[in-house]
Parts: C-alpha cells; structure tokens; sequence
C-alpha cells in the first residue's frame, strides 16, 4: 500500500518544491489546477492528504466544503498554503500550514510531520496476523508458552498451547519476525475465547520497544 496527495495549486514553484519532497517521502502526488476537478476526484477517489494554495480562485470555499464534511469523502489530512499571513492561514482549520514563499527546509519539516501523522492514523486499527512463539509471565511465577497470531500498537492476539485460566497483568515475551530484538511488554488480559484465543492489551510499554514495533509495522503493511 502507498500514500497519496493531491495538490491543488497553478504556483509552479510551490507545485515543484512539494512534488520533491513528497516524492521523497514516498507519497504519491497528484497535482490539479482548478478546485473544481479536485472535487470531482474527491467524489471517487480516497486520499491521505489534501493540499491547498488558497490564493486559487475558488480554493477557500471548496477547503470550507472538505472541512465541513460537504464533499462526500473525507480527507485524513489537510494543509493549506498561501500568501495570507499566518494567523489568517491557521484560522482555515487545516492540519499543516505552508506560507509563501514555501522553501525546502519548511516543506520538509512539514510534510515529514504531515507523514507520521497519515502513518500512525493508519495503522492505530491495523492487525498484523503472523505466527511466531510467545511466553508469558503470569501471577508472578508462571510462565506460559503460547503462539503469537497477531499484533498491533496497542496488543497482541495469541493461542495457548494448553488451557489456562488467564486473567490480570502478564509479562509477554516476543520477537517481531525479521528483527533480532526482544519485546518485553506489559499488558492484561481483554478477553478469551474458545480454543484457547487471548487477546492482550498493551498497558506498558517502554519508548524504545514502541517506536522498533510501530517501524515493524510500518514496514509489514506497506510491503502486502
């Protein structure tokens, strides 16, 4: 899977400096000179991010209609640029702003944000399936072992090899598949259903470990 952009501007140096960047970035651009076939677009097709120059005639009053929910899908991310001043540009209501003239430092900075922010949208509700070992420290002097069927941000889902009345606090002990490090996370039993499925929400887990499981799963879902 990739992401995707739509620019919405006739300023050929802005167009240019942020089709770099985005190139880049690895998001897919799209550049559209009238705020009317950006609607058309919109109608029947899904983006991550939407940029607007807003000294295009027409271009407030179709960021006004995506905002407000107007134009039937909706966009993750918003940004808008312009020769407005700041405050007049912040007022708009969109994530990100970029005033003119845009230069490569701010483009970066801006749409490197813009980019963790579409990632970490998409992939709070995504589940990883893989099948890999996993123990689990439980009441203090148990151990259980256990296969790893999934895993997202915020838990894992596994299945005991035998039965065991799980409940509270456990220690999970993983590895991510491909990676050498070792994943230990605190969490506590969501639920349990039949042949011995658990699922297990993450309510500790240190920065490190967080951030080498968010890249995993970055890398996992746009790699299918």
């Amino acid at each position: 899977m990739t992401l995707s952009s739509v620019v919405i501007s006739r300023d050929w140096p802005e167009v240019s400096v942020l089709e770099c960047i985005l190139g880049g970035l690895h998001i897919g651009v799209d550049v559209i000179c009238e705020p009317e076939r950006a609607q058309a677009k919109l109608a029947k097709s899904k983006i991550d991010a939407l940029i607007v120059d807003c000294d295009l005639n027409g271009a407030s009053r179709f960021l006004r209609d995506v905002l407000n929910g107007t134009i039937r899908n909706s966009v993750p991310l918003v940004i808008v640029s312009g020769s407005e001043g700041r405050d007049s540009l912040e007022a708009k209501g969109a994530s990100f702003i970029f005033q003119k003239p845009i230069s490569v430092e701010q483009a970066v900075h801006t749409l490197s944000a813009a980019r963790n922010l579409i990632i970490e949208g998409r992939l709070r509700y995504h589940r990883e399936g893989l099948n890999a070992p996993v123990s689990l420290d439980w009441n203090a002097k148990s151990r259980v072992a256990a296969h790893l069927r999934n895993v997202s941000q915020g838990g894992i889902g596994i299945r005991l090899r035998r039965p065991v009345p799980l409940s509270g606090l456990v220690q999970a002990h993983f590895a991510l598949p491909g990676t050498k490090r070792r994943m230990k996370v605190l969490g506590e039993i969501a639920w349990t259903g039949q042949e011995g499925n658990v699922g297990i929400r993450f309510v500790d887990i240190k920065p490190r470990a967080k951030r080498s499981l968010q890249l995993w799963l970055e890398r996992q879902y746009f790699t299918h």
